[in-house]
């Protein structure tokens, strides 16, 4: 399967640059469901030819960023918040698949229509995870990584989605639409080691199987 997958922005002032990157764990993630990463340049008025060029099966929202609209936003990148909300339009359009990690949940739950708050001690650490029957395949996942200064209660959350998973302060960690088949992870499935967390492989097939 064909998987659109979106970058950070990383600015290197010494050369004048706006640099598109991507961890390369990505692509062994997504190499263990037998799908391919193809990186989406962060270049708004170039979306709507890629995809038409490229037709991706599905969409991978990354880390890295926060959004632009955020107070003090670390590393905001306006084109990038652009570029995937392009992506989300044309995954809700087509009923594609979408797993978005940290960031990228925190675009979908705002994209959908919802909002985000700070919240404190899950920035590079490990926590408890609680999950509920929302998302079948996180059953057994007690415990997830965590690198986020932005997150969101269940208060936050839009309306299409239901919590899959809670930290132990209560804040959302994972939730998935309603409809279509969309997944938000506050956490980041490529950052374990290989051969990788057997629930985070799991979300992998039930979003991107069908295909295979």
């Amino acid at each position: 399967m064909r998987l659109a997958i979106s970058q950070r922005v990383d600015v290197v002032a010494s050369y004048g640059e706006r640099r598109d990157a991507l961890d390369q764990a990505w692509h062994s993630l997504l190499d263990q469901v037998g799908a391919i990463a193809l990186p989406v340049p962060n270049k708004p008025s170039l979306v709507s030819s890629w995809l038409a060029q490229v037709q991706p099966e599905g969409v991978v929202l990354t880390g890295g960023n926060d959004l632009a609209q955020l107070p003090d936003a670390s590393n905001p990148a306006p084109e990038r918040d652009a570029t995937e909300q392009a992506l989300l339009a044309h995954a809700q359009i087509n009923r594609l698949p979408v797993l978005a990690v940290c960031r990228g949940a925190q675009m979908m739950n705002v994209f959908l229509g919802g909002q985000l708050s700070a919240v404190d001690g899950h920035v590079a650490r490990r926590h408890p995870l609680h999950v509920t029957d929302a998302l079948p395949a996180l059953a057994g996942l007690t415990e997830v990584n965590s690198f986020h200064a932005w997150g969101l209660t269940s208060a936050e959350l839009n309306t299409e989605c239901r919590t899959a998973a809670t930290a132990g302060d209560g804040t959302v960690e994972a939730f998935v639409h309603t409809e279509l088949p969309w997944v938000g992870l506050l956490w980041h499935p490529e950052r374990e080691s290989a051969p990788y967390i057997s629930q985070d492989l799991a979300v992998l097939r039930h979003l991107f199987g069908n295909s295979l």
